[in-house]
């Protein structure tokens, strides 16, 4: 068991990390100089929006492709993350700074309450657990009509209630960048979305994402060599979820309200589609996905009457035709030109070997 937390340079492929990295460090670049070639806020704040739902959906395939747990409690976890931040802002009077750390440490503490009611059932019966969890979140929200405290005349919520939770503050960049405050929530979005892929692609090609895989394909052979099935889908469960709250936490910040539309199930089932569209399981999958469907929502937005029914279409067509997703599909794409360039490198099957006695 203890060869499961071995160094990640013991465990992985030289060739895999050269690859992750080859794929990774001209995005990044790429990434960090946007803002010097394009000042619009709306361009940025639509490639912040993707850094935030790229952090969700990276974490959330962790445990849904990776783990195999079919959790739907992800965006539980972002609006649990970004309710705290509001509140230790406003009723508190915390620096948003000093609050994102403390969402993302709650969040992990409300998933592994989470996981402990559910962890122990499997499949569907975890879906819908974990959807009614955040449905009770959503009405809970949406109800609370006490009188927590008065601001003049007006009575507010605790949680904001239909209104949301306002006047809590931001991250400062308005003070600091004035009319270019948009750039400090950019590459704080992507600082986020970086640390949090170099976490997952380190689980999902380490020793933790082999077990992970293990009990996901076959668990009883994973269980019959030892691994606990419940603890180490608890694990997984609980190391999504801090960057899922810290991403909840970055979204209250940016838009400098937070409330019950983050736990629509529309909002849920579009997250949903950008790991299928990206390729589930896969490491980089979830973000080519988060990119693929945000491009396909924002070409689609003066068609209205048609934008669903187009997103939907594009989800149907993957997966019918490319149920591994774009990842999937580019990586047998390639295997068949090396095979159609390289066809000597295919190995012969070799003589059959007799049974050792």
């Amino acid at each position: 068991m203890l060869s499961l937390f071995k160094p990640l340079s013991q465990s992985v492929r030289p060739s895999t990390v050269r690859f992750d990295l080859s794929v990774g460090l001209p995005v990044l670049v790429l990434f960090a100089v946007i803002p010097v070639f394009t000042p619009s806020n709306y361009f940025l704040g639509q490639l912040i929006l993707f850094f935030l739902w790229g952090t969700v959906v990276t974490q959330w395939n962790l445990v849904f492709g990776v783990g195999g747990i079919f959790s739907l409690a992800q965006m539980a976890l972002f609006a649990f993350g970004g309710f705290v931040t509001g509140i230790m802002g406003l009723y508190l009077g915390w620096s948003l700074w000093a609050a994102l750390p403390i969402a993302g440490i709650g969040s992990v503490l409300f998933s592994l309450l989470i996981g402990l009611a559910c962890l122990r059932l499997r499949g569907p019966y975890v879906a819908l657990l974990t959807l009614a969890i955040a449905q009770v979140m959503y009405l809970l929200i949406i109800t609370d009509t006490d009188c927590f405290y008065m601001e003049g005349v007006t009575c507010r919520n605790f949680t904001g209630g239909t209104r949301g939770l306002a006047k809590y503050g931001d991250f400062g960049f308005r003070d600091i960048l004035g009319a270019k405050w948009a750039v400090g929530h950019y590459y704080m979005g992507l600082v986020m979305l970086a640390l949090s892929t170099v976490m997952s692609i380190s689980i999902i090609r380490g020793p933790l994402g082999l077990a992970f895989r293990a009990l996901r394909d076959n668990p009883a052979y994973a269980v019959s060599r030892g691994l606990d099935r419940f603890k180490y889908q608890l694990i997984v469960f609980a190391m999504s979820a801090f960057f899922t709250g810290v991403a909840g936490g970055v979204y209250a910040g940016h838009f400098k309200v937070i409330g019950a539309n983050v736990l629509y199930l529309s909002l849920l089932l579009f997250l949903l589609a950008m790991m299928i569209v990206g390729g589930i399981g896969r490491v980089w999958g979830p973000i080519l996905g988060a990119a693929a469907l945000m491009i396909a929502d924002e070409g689609l937005k003066d068609y209205v009457e048609w934008r669903n029914i187009g997103l939907g279409l594009i989800i149907a067509l993957f997966a019918m035709l490319w149920p591994q997703g774009i990842v999937g599909a580019v990586e047998a794409g390639w295997a068949r030109l090396r095979q159609r360039l390289h066809p000597e490198k295919i190995a012969e099957p070799g003589p059959a070997r007799a049974p050792r006695p």
